[in-house]
């Protein structure tokens, strides 16, 4: 999808990987991340081909601009309050062209994936540099309502100590959000379970949707 539009916008773009691989892959028109972490952003920027924007969708103002805007790494899942989903749909909207197309994954909570999330579920790994590193997660039980709150741990043999990180999600179930996009004035394409664009169930482990104005 990415390589067939023209123009692309990475919502919650990171460091930037998704569009400096697209640009690799011969991406010759516009690409564009938004990121509010600066720390991901000037990781972003040792690319210059491309656009690097520090914000969120509520804090930019694109008029039909994009035949693409994207989510991955369940971004969508950070927005926690229903006045922060439904700014960042309408103005998701408000970026795509006619004709664009608006594509974001959410976990299906069906499936409560933070159950698993737990430190015997860690994660193996070695990053970029060829450094070990073991990702661990211990989740704030119990857990009421749709808000997820857990601790990460990032341990590695050439770390004095581990690294630890807070994070909340938003878990919203495929009624919930069919009820948001459409008071956004979103329509769903397409709507898959999970990577091999399998049909959404009740027990898929994820919501991937392609939505474009209604």
């Amino acid at each position: 999808m990415i390589m067939a539009a023209n123009a692309v916008l990475d919502v919650g773009c990171g460091t930037g990987s998704l569009l400096r691989m697209a640009r690799e892959a011969g991406h010759s028109g516009r690409l564009v991340g938004l990121d509010p972490a600066d720390g991901m952003l000037a990781q972003a920027r040792t690319r210059s081909d491309i656009e690097w924007i520090a914000g969120d969708l509520a804090s930019v103002a694109f008029d039909r601009e994009f035949d693409l805007v994207v989510m991955t790494g369940h971004v969508f899942q950070v927005f926690l309050t229903d006045d922060h989903v439904r700014s960042t749909l309408a103005s998701a909207r408000s970026a795509l062209t006619d004709n664009g197309r608006f594509a974001f994954e959410s976990r299906n909570p069906l499936a409560r994936a933070w159950e698993r999330w737990t430190p015997e579920h860690g994660v193996d790994f070695t990053d970029a540099a060829g450094t070990p590193v073991r990702w661990e997660a211990d989740v704030e039980t119990p857990v009421v309502g749709d808000i997820v709150r857990f601790a990460s741990t990032y341990s590695s043999p050439t770390c004095d100590r581990p690294e630890v990180s807070d994070s909340t999600l938003r878990f919203i179930g495929a009624e919930r959000l069919l009820a948001f996009l459409t008071v956004a004035g979103l329509a769903i394409e397409e709507q898959f379970g999970d990577w091999d664009r399998s049909p959404l169930t009740e027990t898929s482990p994820e919501i991937i949707t392609i939505a474009h104005r209604a």
